[in-house]
């Protein structure tokens, strides 16, 4: 094997090395059953951040104003409970957050395409810790997601 060859697949990763070794990882949600791209496709880590983002800010607002009248150092503790509180809600009745609706996400169970509130009560709390958000599998799923057995899809 040249150098050159070892070099581009220690700067492109793992997952490329092992495709060019003939290793076929499809697309992601292809081992949920869920379609490549469109509704009901698995939903992308941009928009995932963005309607995060959203949902923040909104929160941080709620708690900025409504409840610390302008305390800031008090202001992002209310704010990652507010972030709780409307998650859990809003997930477990309607399936997506106001940041999620606005850029076009739900969050659905493969079984049922519905989120109970326990599983939403579950995943939100797993999403507040913040650790469990950052470890994705191969499909594009949090931690999170999957010890409560859900996904995030495009609507």
């Amino acid at each position: 094997m040249d150098n050159r060859e070892v070099m581009g697949s220690w700067l492109s990763g793992p997952r490329a090395a092992m495709e060019e070794a003939g290793a076929d990882f499809g697309y992601r949600g292809e081992q949920l059953g869920l379609p490549q791209n469109g509704p009901n496709s698995i939903a992308r880590p941009g928009r995932r951040l963005g309607a995060l983002a959203v949902d923040w800010g909104l929160c941080v607002l709620i708690a900025y104003g409504l409840i610390t009248h302008g305390n800031s150092p008090a202001t992002s503790n209310w704010a990652l409970l507010v972030f709780f509180v409307m998650s859990a809600l809003t997930v477990g009745t309607l399936g997506s957050t106001p940041g999620k609706r606005l850029l076009g996400l739900r969050v659905v169970t493969l079984a049922t395409g519905t989120v109970s509130p326990a599983r939403a009560l579950l995943r939100t709390f797993l999403l507040c810790l913040a650790v469990p958000a950052l470890v994705w599998d191969r499909d594009g799923r949090g931690l999170h997601d999957r010890l409560a057995r859900t996904v995030e899809v495009r609507i």
